[in-house]
């Protein structure tokens, strides 16, 4: 694999995770007490760190694309691996 095929995976990955981890952590000002603004949607944040969500997000991404570059070298799981329609598998060596 090329460095920039690894680059735009992990960054792929890392997109991804920013969704998944986003809402874990995150108190709306109900939650935490604080009084709550006129104009801003009950659901909102009470305060947002983003230097957390960063750091969340970069270890959540590092050990997702490690988990699919291992499997990239090993090949533990492989399209033959993965019936989805339930059929007969095909010999496909």
């Amino acid at each position: 694999m090329q460095w920039t095929s690894a680059l735009a995976i992990y960054l792929l990955f890392w997109f991804f995770s920013v969704f998944v981890v986003l809402p874990f952590g995150m108190r709306t000002t109900h939650e935490a007490g604080g009084e709550h603004v006129p104009g801003q949607a009950d659901s909102a944040p009470h305060e947002f760190d983003a230097r957390r969500l960063l750091l969340r997000t970069t270890a959540v991404a590092t050990v997702a694309f490690g988990l699919y570059y291992l499997n990239y070298v090993n090949g533990w799981i492989t399209p033959a691996n993965v019936n989805l329609f339930l059929r007969e598998r095909a010999d496909l060596s």
